[in-house]
């Protein structure tokens, strides 16, 4: 009986002809991938054999082809991020006239009598095209000489390439920006460090940490700007200074009286004099303190002081960084934000006040600190 169960044929149908088609599909792409396995593989042993150096990664140009393309599409970017800043803060200064009218005129919008940003946009432009253009071709170049592909070919063309900084005729803007670029390598090497777990500063752990080092950094730059303002670079030191509440002799008045040297009377007179304050009977040639009547002449109460420094603050800084924030962000994100139909301008315009209320809490805490 089982013998005959066993030549007994099976009642299950044959399979469909989707079945088998499917199946049929899935071998021929299973046998292409390994095909395409194979030939990367031999093409990876001869030029193991006949020592040819590694491919680039533009597969589709070649390597002058995309030397060039990188070098002018970081031209383009950077002239149209200066441009684009100079023209938005033009019609900041043109609304801030309350002159609306003239924001539609290109004659008073762009014209090279009020705009003059060519030049430096194309210096601008030359030393980002010019660094990333070469780049890529040094790395190319060594690619192939050394026949390898090693961090150190990342290096040397990155070393040369930087030579494209000669394209800023400002000696102090590409000092300024030397030393920047050195604190982010700084950063980057204590990050790899970091991450490798082979060194990391202590407190680095911290919920707030970020914030612990920004507020050491601020004490150290707003010490230098009071008491050693010949540290910092000259622009920075008129920023801050055209920034903050308090003129320029009240806090050389501050530095000598903190240094217990002679205050220089006559410079604060006559500051005062400008301010409508020509009552000089309470100034000594070496006070223990500079009060408030001479920090803030304007007003009698630190409070209103302090809420018009917060005031002027947001007004003088809103159309400089916004332009700052605003224009490299619509320039580097152009194709999405204009094919974005939801984009959200809201919260980028929020985040941008955000910003900004930051500065001025932070010009606030340090003159109420200031004037404890």
């Amino acid at each position: 009986m089982s013998s005959l169960s066993k030549t007994i044929p099976s009642s299950s149908p044959p399979p469909g002809p989707d079945t088998s088609d499917g199946a049929a599909e899935r071998r021929l792409r299973e046998a292409e991938d390994r095909l395409r396995e194979a030939i990367e593989d031999l093409q990876r042993r001869q030029r193991r054999a006949h020592a040819i150096y590694p491919p680039c990664e533009h597969v589709d140009d070649s390597c002058v082809a995309n030397a060039i393309g990188n070098l002018c599409q970081s031209f383009l970017l950077s002239y149209g991020v200066r441009v684009g800043i100079g023209i938005l803060l033009r019609a900041f200064k043109l609304a801030k006239k309350q002159s609306y009218s003239s924001l539609l005129d290109l004659k008073q919008l762009v014209s090279e009598k009020d705009l003059i940003v060519r030049e430096e946009a194309c210096r601008i432009g030359l030393f980002f095209g010019g660094f990333t253009g070469s780049y890529h071709a040094l790395r190319c170049l060594l690619r192939k000489l050394r026949k390898k592909e090693t961090p150190l070919n990342a290096i040397l063309a990155g070393s040369v390439a930087g030579l494209s900084i000669l394209a800023l005729d400002d000696s102090n803007r590409r000092r300024t920006l030397a030393l920047y670029l050195l604190a982010r390598l700084a950063q980057c090497s204590y990050n790899s460090a970091k991450s490798k777990n082979k060194f990391h500063l202590w407190g680095s752990h911290w919920g707030h940490g970020d914030s612990l080092l920004f507020a050491l950094a601020c004490a150290q730059v707003m010490y230098a700007f009071v008491m050693r303002p010949e540290s910092l670079p000259k622009s920075y030191q008129d920023f801050i200074q055209k920034t903050g509440p308090v003129a320029e002799p009240v806090y050389r008045a501050v530095r000598e009286s903190c240094r217990r040297s002679p205050v220089d009377v006559a410079s604060l007179s006559a500051y005062l004099s400008s301010k409508g304050k020509s009552d000089t009977a309470k100034l000594d040639e070496f006070p223990s303190i500079i009060p408030c009547s001479i920090i803030h002449p304007d007003t009698n109460s630190c409070v209103a002081h302090n809420a018009n420094a917060a005031s002027s603050t947001f007004k003088k800084t809103f159309p400089l960084y916004f332009s700052l924030t605003f224009v490299p962000f619509v320039v580097l994100h152009l194709q999405k934000v204009y094919l974005s139909v939801n984009f959200n301008y809201d919260l980028f315009i929020y985040f941008a006040v955000l910003y900004h209320v930051f500065n001025c809490s932070f010009i606030v805490c340090f003159s109420v600190y200031h004037a404890l």
